[in-house]
């Protein structure tokens, strides 16, 4: 029989049990002597049991043989093993196109969620091909690739789950646009790094209550970014120099942002930063880490002291956009290719800007407005989000190490 009448005739392999060496060999060698083709396979092995799917062509004349053949050696090898045949092949995921990858972060996944999750992606005309697990710590995180309905229709669907769920949800096309070169844009305060730079050199001038004061203002929408920025370097007026490198001292990566920007640079792709705090404060950091393009407003100091005033134009929500646009010009990648990464209202321009806007531990605001958000205090978490598995980060940790 040809392979044009085989291909009508298939069948659909199961195989669980305990894992240990040699199984798949011993189950592909009694596969061998027969006219089969192989169509689709999957296999996977968690806590030491081992589930493998196998689907063939074949010909309809050696069903029996091969389901007695695979019998017999599942019993050799105490493995279960189920065939069901079929007259059609039935479209596999290879062949299928337009597919929509949602990966979801939780450090406490439950059941429910999944369920309602997985309504919502039938409510969206879509179908889920396949899940697996990219990392279990110190989050869980969990990818499903979906056929049947478009990235922008899913993300409608299952965006409103992620806070009634406690759950951080990121919906993104697949293709091999998936995996091409990125830009990931970073702002630098309370995402970087824990601190508020600005709070930091406050504390030394002794001002830091009338500057939190101003930042509240700032918050509460009565005075804008640009403007409550000069009214707290103001109270800076005098502060020594000296202030900032006792800062750069306190200042304190976030948790797996090391981990992250290795992990990025090992892969090929490219870390920005752009932060309304001052480039005397963060460029040295900056600089250990490798990151080549960053943005920053300027202190002015005049005989060893800060004058109070701002040099350059203010880095406000308009220009940490531009200098999205800038960077990603620099390094030669699409605007639908990056990443922006933040936490407050300064950085909404850019997470609106970005093919990929992610809020970082943020206000309420800023998480509805950005395509996803992680709420684990982890910032290697964003990696997940990107197809990357833990296993690669780990890859790339220990390279560093090395």
């Amino acid at each position: 029989m040809d392979a044009a009448k085989r291909a009508h005739f298939t069948g659909l392999i199961l195989v669980s049990g305990e894992d240990r060496p040699g199984i798949t060999e011993a189950l592909f060698e009694t596969l061998a002597p027969f006219s089969i083709s192989i169509i689709d396979i999957e296999q996977v092995v968690i806590r030491s049991r081992l589930i493998l799917t196998i689907l063939i062509s074949l010909d309809r004349a050696h069903a029996q043989a091969i389901e007695s053949d695979l019998t017999a050696r599942g019993d050799e090898l105490n493995l279960d093993v189920a065939i069901a045949f079929s007259e059609q092949e039935g479209e596999t995921i290879a062949a299928k196109t337009g597919l929509t990858h949602i990966v979801l972060l939780s450090q406490d996944l439950k059941p429910a969620a999944i369920a309602q999750i997985a309504s919502a992606v039938v409510v969206a005309g879509a179908n889920i091909e396949r899940i697996q697990r990219t990392a279990s710590c110190p989050v869980t995180a969990i990818e499903c690739i979906v056929s049947g309905s478009d990235t922008p229709t899913l993300k409608q669907s299952l965006s409103p789950l992620a806070s009634a769920l406690g759950i951080d949800i990121a919906v993104s096309p697949g293709g091999l646009m998936r995996w091409a070169k990125k830009l990931v844009i970073l702002d630098m305060d309370s995402t970087l790094i824990s601190q508020e730079v600005i709070e930091l050199l406050g504390a030394k001038a002794g001002v830091a209550t009338q500057i939190q004061a101003i930042t509240e203002q700032a918050m509460a929408g009565d005075l804008d970014f640009e403007e409550s920025l000069r009214a707290r370097v103001r109270l800076l007026a005098g502060l020594s120099d000296d202030a900032i490198a006792q800062v750069r001292s306190e200042i304190t990566l976030t948790p797996g942002a090391k981990t992250l920007i290795a992990t990025l640079h090992k892969l090929g792709h490219s870390v920005a930063v752009v932060s309304g705090g001052f480039i005397e404060v963060i460029e040295p950091l900056l600089q250990s880490l490798q990151i080549k393009n960053y943005r920053a407003n300027g202190l002015e100091i005049i005989d060893g002291k800060l004058t109070g005033e701002i040099t350059g134009p203010v880095i406000d929500r308009a220009a940490k956009a531009q200098a999205l646009r800038e960077f990603a010009a620099i390094e030669k990648v699409e605007i639908e290719q990056t990443v922006a990464i933040g936490d407050g209202a300064n950085d909404l321009d850019m997470i609106a800007l970005a093919g990929l806007g992610i809020a970082f531990n943020a206000k309420p605001a800023v998480r509805a407005a950005a395509d996803s958000a992680v709420s684990a205090p982890y910032l290697d978490s964003v990696l997940y989000l990107l197809g990357i598995t833990r296993e690669e980060i780990e890859e790339s940790v220990s390279d560093r190490r090395g």
